[in-house]
């Protein structure tokens, strides 16, 4: 029987890679289609190296991604995210990847459903349908197509690109703090109460302090991925965090179906550390120390949605992120995260008591690595 054979673009987006199609190439029955996506990336996987498909075995490399022209007056394209599962039959829908939002622009310019500028910046606006928000990309071009070479370096990312800078709109709202608090007490069976912040920007996003794992905060990948023990505890607070936060009906339910969001980090004042690259990061020249979960390990630098939640948690009084910070409101932070660091920044302004983030703000880089077909066997 012959193979099933699907158009579709290899990507790197930020830190990240994933397989990009557009939507209309899929079938609309969606339990047909994740059954499609599953074995295109080779999951689910007991031996979690995806040597059957197209996923890189991590949380990172584990992605799909649906593009379509959007029918919205405010948006150009409809962007839609999956997070695949390694081991399990699952794609998490939930959430965005920020880092691979960097690629939607140039993705759908390059696939013709956005015009684009012969030279200078092409502004594409994106809905993301699964946060039901907006993301307005500045993608660079010249003569007519994408720009991916350049100067910009990012941390986490061998190489460097163009720099496209990315806008996260409309964050307001009472959802940003879906338990109506700031910062709270979380109880949590067989570990104890927790000094949290339960933000959904970005991503919805657990922030704790490092010393409530008996962490530093500099710790790297090796540090923590080694732990399994560290790790499912790690897992009992996100999952517990999901309920409180009404995205899972219990903590079970947030593992088995909900394994990409909501996503936990951990902070810690600014400490100098060994990057994984081997880079030295000075104390001086960062604001604070974060690092964070993804699909159950620790990530390898940090999640582009994590970097919205840090940059809009550290211009609120009153989170846990702004009091690492000494409880001061910054509009623009450098962290420090397991491949070095990262510059955002979140604009907010006070408005009848409550805060209003307007949009937050970072960088990345994009390239094509590969277009073409996926074959996969019939399903």
């Amino acid at each position: 029987m012959s193979q099933l054979r699907i158009p579709a673009v290899y990507m790197r987006g930020g830190t990240s890679k994933g397989v990009f199609f557009h939507t209309t190439d899929l079938p609309e029955d969606t339990a047909l289609r994740d059954k499609i996506l599953l074995r295109v990336i080779g999951s689910p996987d007991p031996y979690r190296k995806q040597t059957d498909g197209m996923g890189g075995a991590t949380s990172s490399t584990s992605k799909v991604v649906l593009i379509s022209k959007s029918a919205r007056p405010d948006c150009d394209v409809d962007y839609n995210f999956g997070a695949v599962s390694i081991e399990n039959p699952v794609i998490d829908w939930s959430g965005n990847c920020g880092n691979l939002t960097s690629a939607v622009g140039p993705f759908a310019i390059s696939e013709g459903l956005v015009s684009a500028p012969h030279d200078g910046f092409a502004v594409v606006r994106i809905w993301q349908v699964n946060i039901q928000k907006r993301i307005v990309a500045h993608v660079q071009m010249a003569a007519g197509e994408v720009v991916e070479d350049g100067s910009f370096e990012l941390d986490g990312v061998t190489f460097p690109a163009a720099e496209i800078r990315l806008e996260f709109l409309d964050l307001q709202g009472s959802a940003m703090f879906p338990t109506g608090h700031k910062r709270e007490l979380l109880d949590v069976p067989g570990v104890g109460k927790l000094d949290v912040t339960l933000i959904n920007a970005g991503n919805p996003t657990i922030f704790i302090d490092a010393k409530a794992l008996g962490l530093k905060g500099t710790e790297l990948q090796s540090d923590i991925n080694s732990q399994a023990e560290l790790l499912a505890r790690a897992e009992t607070i996100r999952a517990h965090a999901a309920v409180a936060m009404g995205m899972a009906s219990t903590p079970e339910d947030a593992t088995l179906n909900r394994p990409h969001t909501p996503k936990l980090a951990f902070v810690s004042r600014a400490a100098a550390y060994t990057a994984s690259s081997g880079k030295a990061i000075q104390a001086e020249h960062i604001d604070l120390v974060v690092r964070i979960f993804s699909m159950g390990q620790l990530h390898h630098a940090m999640t582009g949605t994590g970097a919205v939640a840090i940059a809009v948690a550290a211009v609120i009084p009153g989170t846990l992120v702004n009091g690492v910070l000494g409880g001061h409101q910054r509009d623009m932070i450098r962290f420090g995260h397991p491949s070095g660091t990262l510059l955002v920044g979140a604009e907010a302004e006070l408005l009848d008591g409550e805060w209003v983030v307007k949009k937050a703000i970072m960088s990345r880089t994009a390239r094509r690595l590969m277009e073409g077909f996926v074959r996969i066997p019939q399903v």
